[in-house]
Protein backbone atom coordinates (compact mmCIF):
# COMPACT_ATOMS: atom_id res chain seq x y z
CA UNK A 1 0.00 0.00 0.00
CA UNK A 2 0.86 3.65 -0.68
CA UNK A 3 0.54 6.09 2.13
CA UNK A 4 0.94 9.62 2.19
CA UNK A 5 2.49 11.22 5.29
CA UNK A 6 1.15 14.28 6.59
CA UNK A 7 3.47 17.16 8.04
CA UNK A 8 2.10 16.41 11.06
CA UNK A 9 3.21 13.14 10.97
CA UNK A 10 6.86 13.42 10.05
CA UNK A 11 7.16 16.24 12.48
CA UNK A 12 5.64 13.52 15.66
CA UNK A 13 8.19 10.99 14.14
CA UNK A 14 10.97 13.13 14.09
CA UNK A 15 10.59 15.10 17.00
CA UNK A 16 10.42 11.97 19.28
CA UNK A 17 10.89 8.08 19.39
CA UNK A 18 7.37 7.12 20.39
CA UNK A 19 4.25 5.54 18.79
CA UNK A 20 4.47 7.34 15.25
CA UNK A 21 8.31 6.74 14.77
CA UNK A 22 7.73 3.22 15.77
CA UNK A 23 4.26 2.84 13.63
CA UNK A 24 6.33 4.11 10.57
CA UNK A 25 9.16 1.88 10.93
CA UNK A 26 6.62 -1.04 11.34
CA UNK A 27 4.83 -0.06 7.80
CA UNK A 28 8.38 -0.04 6.02
CA UNK A 29 9.19 -3.60 7.38
CA UNK A 30 5.51 -4.70 6.31
CA UNK A 31 6.52 -3.27 2.44
CA UNK A 32 4.30 -0.78 2.61
CA UNK A 33 5.52 2.72 0.62
CA UNK A 34 5.82 6.06 2.48
CA UNK A 35 5.30 9.00 0.28
CA UNK A 36 5.31 12.50 1.08
CA UNK A 37 6.09 15.72 -1.25
CA UNK A 38 8.02 19.39 -1.06
CA UNK A 39 5.24 20.88 0.72
CA UNK A 40 4.40 18.70 3.86
CA UNK A 41 8.54 18.16 3.82
CA UNK A 42 9.21 21.82 4.84
CA UNK A 43 6.17 22.39 6.94
CA UNK A 44 7.20 19.83 8.89
CA UNK A 45 11.28 20.89 8.96
CA UNK A 46 10.08 24.61 9.63
CA UNK A 47 7.71 23.25 12.74
CA UNK A 48 10.99 21.36 13.88
CA UNK A 49 12.89 24.53 13.56
CA UNK A 50 10.59 26.16 16.14
CA UNK A 51 9.46 23.77 18.11
CA UNK A 52 11.68 20.79 18.23
CA UNK A 53 15.35 21.44 16.29
CA UNK A 54 16.97 18.54 17.90
CA UNK A 55 14.86 16.80 15.45
CA UNK A 56 16.07 17.91 12.38
CA UNK A 57 18.51 14.85 11.68
CA UNK A 58 15.74 12.15 12.01
CA UNK A 59 13.89 14.44 9.55
CA UNK A 60 16.15 14.29 7.02
CA UNK A 61 17.46 10.12 7.64
CA UNK A 62 13.63 9.57 7.68
CA UNK A 63 12.58 11.60 4.42
CA UNK A 64 15.75 9.70 2.65
CA UNK A 65 13.74 6.91 3.39
CA UNK A 66 10.12 7.49 1.81
CA UNK A 67 9.10 8.55 -1.50
CA UNK A 68 9.32 12.67 -2.11
CA UNK A 69 7.90 13.78 -4.75
CA UNK A 70 8.83 17.63 -5.70
CA UNK A 71 6.08 20.87 -4.30
CA UNK A 72 3.98 21.69 -6.96
CA UNK A 73 2.74 24.92 -7.67
CA UNK A 74 -0.41 23.97 -9.20
CA UNK A 75 -1.81 20.81 -7.90
CA UNK A 76 -3.53 18.49 -10.02
CA UNK A 77 -7.22 19.34 -10.16
CA UNK A 78 -9.20 16.93 -7.19
CA UNK A 79 -12.57 17.24 -6.62
CA UNK A 80 -14.35 16.89 -3.05
CA UNK A 81 -11.51 19.02 -1.66
CA UNK A 82 -14.01 22.27 -0.49
CA UNK A 83 -14.26 21.26 2.50
CA UNK A 84 -11.26 21.28 3.73
CA UNK A 85 -8.95 24.39 4.61
CA UNK A 86 -7.43 25.99 1.50
CA UNK A 87 -3.87 25.03 3.28
CA UNK A 88 -4.92 21.15 3.67
CA UNK A 89 -5.87 20.81 -0.33
CA UNK A 90 -2.46 20.27 -1.86
CA UNK A 91 -1.38 17.29 0.93
CA UNK A 92 -4.68 15.26 -0.34
CA UNK A 93 -3.92 16.45 -3.78
CA UNK A 94 -0.30 15.68 -3.16
CA UNK A 95 -1.16 12.03 -2.31
CA UNK A 96 -3.78 11.57 -5.07
CA UNK A 97 -0.87 13.12 -7.55
CA UNK A 98 1.36 10.25 -5.81
CA UNK A 99 -1.54 7.62 -5.99
CA UNK A 100 -1.53 6.65 -2.65
CA UNK A 101 -3.78 4.50 -1.25
CA UNK A 102 -4.12 6.39 2.25
CA UNK A 103 -3.38 9.94 3.87
CA UNK A 104 -1.75 9.60 7.56
CA UNK A 105 -2.66 12.82 9.52
CA UNK A 106 -2.72 13.55 12.92
CA UNK A 107 -4.73 16.72 12.28
CA UNK A 108 -8.25 15.83 13.89
CA UNK A 109 -9.52 19.29 13.45
CA UNK A 110 -9.30 19.25 9.56
CA UNK A 111 -9.36 15.84 8.74
CA UNK A 112 -10.64 14.17 11.91
CA UNK A 113 -14.29 13.84 10.64
CA UNK A 114 -13.28 11.66 7.26
CA UNK A 115 -11.25 9.24 9.50
CA UNK A 116 -12.13 5.68 8.67
CA UNK A 117 -13.88 7.46 5.25
CA UNK A 118 -12.35 8.72 1.92
CA UNK A 119 -11.69 11.79 0.61
CA UNK A 120 -11.07 12.23 -3.24
CA UNK A 121 -10.72 8.20 -3.53
CA UNK A 122 -7.46 8.31 -0.79
CA UNK A 123 -8.43 6.11 2.84
CA UNK A 124 -7.89 8.72 5.69
CA UNK A 125 -6.84 7.80 8.84
CA UNK A 126 -5.19 9.15 12.31
CA UNK A 127 -1.79 6.94 13.08
CA UNK A 128 -3.70 4.83 15.48
CA UNK A 129 -6.59 4.09 12.98
CA UNK A 130 -4.08 3.35 10.20
CA UNK A 131 -2.08 0.94 12.85
CA UNK A 132 -4.90 -0.71 13.52
CA UNK A 133 -5.96 -1.71 9.89
CA UNK A 134 -2.90 -2.55 8.95
CA UNK A 135 -0.76 -4.00 11.92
Amino acid sequence: MQIFLDANVLFSAAKSDGFVRRLLELLMADGHVLCADGYVAEEARRNLAAKGPQGLPALAALLDRLEVAAMQANSVSVTGLSALPEKDRPVVAAAARMACDALVTGDRTHFGRFYGRSLAGIAIHSPRTLAAKLL
